[in-house]
């Protein structure tokens, strides 16, 4: 049997040959291959049995769902998230705005038991490569001594610095573009 998921799937592997494998799909679409043809799942809770080469379709419910894997999707990890803030123009100094969408981020990610967190700095294309490098790290750095300050240990965070590659908003060279000066932070 061949899986082709696009978004989200349950697949259990019985480990007995008498019992059938199963597919559930949660979200998006599949494509279920076997050696006798393939079963597309498309709609929520949609399923194939898989026993002898053989898929067949059939339909679950988030009840089901829940009552025969509940403790499997439980014990999934957290999605990654993604969030990003802004800087001042040539500094490592987040902008008002983003001052405030930071609280609101270290508050998020304190709720994260042992959150892996990488920190991307970027700059706009104003300036020399060299300084836009330096600068892309120091305003990384800004973003992890604030999330060790609410005491994420320094170990669980990676600081980069893009400089001006990247861009958010692609521009010319030597062209200043404020949503150009972040940092992008990625929570897993």
């Amino acid at each position: 049997m061949t899986v082709w998921p696009t978004l989200l799937v349950l697949a259990l592997v019985a480990g007995c040959a008498q019992m059938p494998d199963r597919v559930v799909l949660l979200q998006g679409g599949v494509v279920v291959k076997t050696v006798k043809g393939e079963t597309e799942l498309t709609t929520p809770y949609s399923t194939a049995e898989v026993k002898r080469g053989t898929a067949t379709p059939g339909r679950s419910s988030a009840e089901d769902v829940q009552n025969r894997y509940g403790a499997l999707l439980a014990a999934q990890p957290p999605r990654p998230r993604s969030f990003e803030v802004l800087f001042l123009f040539n500094k490592a100094e987040l902008t008002p705005d983003s001052a405030i969408l930071l609280e609101w981020i270290k508050t998020a990610i304190a709720a994260l038991p042992a959150a892996e967190i990488v920190v991307i700095g970027h700059t706009d294309t104003l300036g020399p490569e060299w300084v836009n490098d330096r600068l892309s790290l120091r305003r990384a750095e800004t973003v992890r001594d604030a999330l060790m300050a609410i005491g994420v240990a320094r170990d669980q965070i990676a600081v980069v610095g893009r400089g001006k590659r990247d861009l958010a908003v692609p521009t010319a060279a030597e062209m200043p573009e404020p949503r150009n000066r972040r940092a992008e932070i990625k929570v897993r």
